[in-house]
């Protein structure tokens, strides 16, 4: 424990140093936050001051924080001859001391008690003080040019008399903005201290206001030409009006000096959107019943901004084939799970197939349709459509060989080209997924190739194999065959019959008879649906085909993807050939009426290509707007805005470009007005299209460089 004189010696030295620090600082800090004060704004200044005292106060805490004991004690020995340089001696208790060192503290404390304590405090900077004192006054005192007042404010009428230095304008003093939400959607009434707010759709505002001096008329003047009159009642001024759609619009008083404040007020309306839908079951669109399934599961969840109020589940049955094909349907409505919250619904159902009437060869189509409680039309929403489908019947018989054969959609199949992209995201994929999930990907894509190469194949008179290069591998045992047999007769349901020589006719089958007499595409060389030309070119693409199946099945779609992209490219001729000769089926045109030939008779005849219309860039008028403002050059605002109201649907925020063009048009010649409409504007500002530039001419440092590269390449 130190004596405590050191304690009353170090209390001074800090109370002179904080006196001494305040007269020489707080002076100087006066002058400057009146010199601010006085060049710019006063919230400027106020933000000036308190940053310097900040800073200061962190100076003064520093400083005084290394006014320590051991300085004191410093100070004593320089300053003090009688104390013999043990002053420190004062810092340490008695009992930490043994032998002189104790006799000695023990003399140095009687030495500093009986004489009256040194002046250790630095002197008073009376220089400094008085500088900063005349620096203070001299600010307050001396006339110095005031701000320029801003360019967007308009100079304010200054009466005479007595009311000299009263500005001429009329004040809002309060404004409320009570909004009433529409019932349906559950939202309470709320008040609004504003004119500016946002509502839902639908929603009745209600303005009250109070301005002074009190003016004859006032009114709300929408920026779509619409004008609501407000009446006044015990100087309130009061109106109401439903909104629909966000919109502009700015206060308009008679009577009465201008408003001090007449710029645009904004309305957003919140929309009330429609209901989304997600489909947990199925987890797909297209499903193929099973052999013992009896139902079918349907689970759906809605979300809704305000709440669901119906849903139903429509649904189509498609039964037959061909062109004898019913359709017949019917609505199901569907009860929510109970409780929870209305905005959040979730609807279960399971669907008996029997009694629905669902069987062999029939499809099943399910979307749910959802209404909210947006009145007074509800939104609606619909579900995507999900099919159940009857499995097409394997064209062999399978007893014993189930786990063989493959049960593939008949109606669907893939393009080469998409053939082209799955293999070659096989390829980038080959390091991840595993053995036997590449082998499953690799062989699905290998039976893709399968099926469309028997599509092509039946232009050429093909039933299921043919050609020198089409032939099945030899190694190819009872299983592959059957399971190439049933995707063959499930693929071509119009040639469902058995291979030539498969088996007696049967009398009195249709089947047979036609096989006998009317059907001769089994053989390829009888077959006229193409030119000799085309059909070789097609023979060479079902050839590459058979080569990237082969080795799409053997798991190899690296050696596949050459085959693949050659079999594209001579489909891409086939397609091109002009000698292509197809059946007498499909459409059949009218005659053509000789008798009008050359008459120029144009009645009962439309031009199907419609009125030829001149060509306009979509957002052209933003483009010539923005280039006219940027170059300072005048702008017609008014065209841009009658343009932009036209298009509106199609500008994001154009109320605030609207508002923008309002402010600028108000005061032309306010600078910063202009810039925020550059810089509303910019975003919108379609691309130009673009254009060759040619190439700068190098300068000595590119000349050189480039003939140094010249030098490089030469022997």
């Amino acid at each position: 424990m130190s004596h405590p004189a050191i304690g009353r010696l170090q209390g001074r030295l800090r109370r002179r140093w904080i006196a001494q620090f305040a007269l020489s600082t707080l002076p100087l800090l006066i002058a400057l936050f009146a010199l601010v004060s006085r060049i710019a704004t006063a919230q400027v200044a106020i933000a000036f001051a308190g940053i310097a005292a900040v800073i200061l106060v962190v100076f003064a805490s520093r400083h005084l924080r290394a006014i320590t004991p051991g300085m004191i004690v410093r100070r004593l020995d320089a300053g003090t001859v009688t104390l013999e340089d043990s002053a420190d001696l004062l810092l340490r208790t008695p009992d930490d001391l043994d032998g002189l060192a104790h006799l000695q503290r023990e003399r140095v404390a009687a030495r500093l008690d009986l004489a009256a304590l040194p002046e250790l405090r630095d002197p008073w900077p009376w220089r400094r003080i008085l500088i900063g004192v005349l620096l203070a006054i001299a600010t307050a005192v001396i006339p110095l040019p005031t701000k320029n007042p801003p360019a967007t404010q308009p100079p304010a009428t200054v009466a005479t008399g007595a009311d000299a230095n009263k500005i001429e304008q009329t004040t809002l003093v309060s404004a409320r903005l009570d909004i009433k939400a529409p019932g349906y959607t559950g939202l309470p009434e709320r008040v609004e201290a504003v004119l500016d707010t946002q509502l839902a759709e639908g929603s009745v505002a209600r303005w009250q206001l109070r301005l002074d001096p009190p003016p004859g008329a006032v009114s709300l003047r929408f920026l779509d030409g619409s004008l609501l009159a407000l009446k006044e009642d015990a100087g309130t001024w009061q109106g109401e009006r439903r909104i629909d759609a966000s919109m502009l619009y700015r206060l308009e008083v008679e009577g009465a000096a201008p408003l001090a404040d007449d710029r645009l007020h904004r309305l957003d309306v919140i929309v009330d959107l429609a209901p989304e839908i997600r489909v947990n079951a199925p987890d797909k669109t297209l499903s193929v019943l099973d052999s013992d399934q009896k139902s079918w599961s349907l689970d759906f969840e809605v979300s809704d901004d305000y709440g669901v109020v119906d849903a139903q589940l429509a649904m189509t049955l498609a039964q037959g084939s061909g062109e004898q094909v019913t359709v017949s349907e019917r609505s199901l409505r569907l009860q929510a799970d109970a409780g929870g919250d209305p905005r959040q619904r979730r609807y279960r159902r399971r669907l008996d197939l029997a009694e629905l009437g669902f069987v062999a060869g029939d499809d099943l189509i399910v979307r749910l349709l959802v209404h909210d409680n947006r009145r007074p039309a509800a939104n609606l929403s619909r579900s995507p459509s999900y099919i159940l489908r009857w499995p097409a019947d394997n064209a062999v018989a399978s007893e014993g060989v189930d786990g063989i054969v493959q049960k593939v959609l008949p109606a669907y199949f893939r393009s080469q080209r998409q053939i082209i992209i799955d293999t070659e995201a096989l390829i980038a994929e080959r390091p991840l997924p595993a053995a036997e999930k590449f082998l499953a990907r690799s062989d699905s894509i290998g039976v893709d190739q399968k099926i469309l190469r028997l599509r092509y194949g039946q232009f050429l008179g093909e039933e299921f194999e043919s050609g020198d290069r089409g032939k099945p591998p030899a190694k190819q045992d009872k299983g592959e065959h059957d399971e190439h047999a049933s995707q063959q007769d499930a693929l071509t349901s119009e040639h469902d019959h058995e291979v030539a020589g498969g088996g007696a006719p049967v009398f009195g089958s249709a089947t047979d008879v036609l096989s006998e007499y009317g059907h001769t595409h089994d053989h390829a060389e009888a077959a006229t649906l193409l030119d000799p030309e085309t059909r070789k070119i097609l023979k060479a693409a079902l050839a590459e085909m058979w080569q990237a199946e082969l080795h799409l099945r053997q798991a190899d779609p690296t050696a596949a993807l050459p085959y693949e992209n050659r079999a594209l490219l001579l489909i891409k001729q086939v397609q091109q050939s002009t000698r292509i000769y197809l059946a007498r089926v499909g459409l059949e045109l009218p005659p053509v009426d000789e008798s009008r030939r050359l008459s120029g008779e144009r009645k009962d005849l439309r031009d199907p290509r419609g009125p030829l219309r001149a060509a306009s860039l979509e957002h052209a008028p933003i483009g010539e707007v923005y280039q006219a403002l940027l170059a300072g050059a005048p702008a017609d605002l008014g065209s841009f805005e009658t343009w932009l109201r036209a298009h509106d649907k199609n500008i994001p925020d154009a109320l605030g470009v609207l508002a923008a063009i309002d402010v600028l048009r108000r005061d032309p010649d306010c600078a910063g007005c202009r810039e925020r409409l550059l810089d509303v504007l910019w975003p919108l500002v379609p691309t130009p299209p673009a254009a060759v530039r040619m190439r700068a001419r190098p300068d000595e440092i590119g000349r050189h460089y480039l003939d140094a590269l010249g030098k490089e390449g030469r022997p």
